[in-house]
């Protein structure tokens, strides 16, 4: 005979139960790399710039390339070799490598660039964020930036490097003296759409300090927007490098850079045409595969792309 607690049988209450979040587990980065890394351009640029990144610093420690010391060759059938299976990317009007020179030449440019972008928005996110939020200080730093942007920048930056020298810690500075300017009224702009929403409201009058504020409530919604600053700086800078290198005021024999190689075989650009385009290629191929790189992971990035 079949009782009734054969039946059935009894399930504990718990009261937890409906406090459950059934939804599935989130993380905001792995959603950004997802996206990242659906997009197969994206990929296969990034696999270049990290290629050229790493070879560009590696390979200047390994062939002893100095642009100070290179010694005359005095055979002329060392001279413009043109690119082969021995000499790569051929050799020069005194028989010199020119895959060595390029590589080295590449990691100058990229250091320049890099630090001047690492500077201008570090630089800028901060002063950024303190002028969007402080109305006191926007007064002040709006009369400066309608001061300073007027000035054209590369005429600035030209007579900066005409007044400190050429170099290496010279041109670093003079692209990021008032870059960061510019950077910082961008995310000041960004800083005053969100600031004056509900839950920084609720903030200060809970007396949060203004460094938690920024950080915690503000930060988070202009990783994005930071993104696209790098993305767009990193290229802009190597290209002012260049230009400045190839125009005779940017960096010097000691501190070779692609700019300083275009500017010095630009002479052969007809009778030994490799010396010229294998540098310009090298500043394009860098200059593109990190602006899609950064774009896509800007894209990436915007929580509004991530949106179900």
């Amino acid at each position: 005979m079949t009782t009734m607690d054969d039946r059935f049988t009894f399930v504990k209450v718990d009261e937890t139960a409906s406090e459950h979040i059934s939804a599935p587990k989130y993380s905001y980065w792995q959603s950004v790399f997802r996206r990242f890394f659906s997009s197969k351009v994206a990929i296969v640029m990034l696999v270049i710039a990290t290629i050229v990144i790493l070879t560009s610093f590696i390979q200047p420690l390994f062939s002893g390339y100095d642009p100070m010391n290179m010694p005359y060759i005095n055979q002329r059938d060392m001279w413009f070799i043109r690119p082969n299976a021995t000499y790569w990317f051929g050799t020069d009007n005194v028989g010199n490598s020119l895959f060595d020179a390029v590589w080295f030449g590449t990691r100058n440019s990229l250091i320049v660039a890099l630090s001047a972008t690492a500077i201008t928005n570090i630089l800028g996110v901060i002063v950024g964020m303190i002028w969007g939020y402080s109305k006191k200080i926007d007064t002040v730093m709006l009369e400066i930036y309608n001061v300073i942007i007027n000035i054209p920048f590369m005429l600035l930056v030209m007579v900066m490097m005409y007044v400190l020298g050429r170099g290496i810690p010279q041109l670093i500075f003079a692209l990021s003296c008032t870059s960061w300017l510019g950077t910082a009224y961008f995310i000041r702009v960004q800083v005053m759409i969100i600031r004056d929403r509900e839950y920084n409201l609720a903030s200060q009058c809970l007396g949060t300090p203004l460094h938690r504020v920024l950080t915690h409530n503000i930060l988070p919604y202009l990783i994005s927007v930071i993104v696209t600053s790098i993305a767009r700086d990193v290229p802009n800078f190597i290209s002012y490098e260049v230009f400045l290198s190839f125009i005779g005021i940017g960096l010097t024999t000691e501190s070779s850079s692609l700019g300083y190689l275009i500017q010095t075989y630009s002479p052969f650009m007809t009778s030994a045409s490799y010396l010229f385009w294998i540098p310009v290629a090298f500043s394009a191929l860098i200059s593109v595969s990190l602006y899609i790189v950064g774009q896509t992971l800007a894209d990436a990035s915007d929580p509004r792309t991530h949106m179900v």
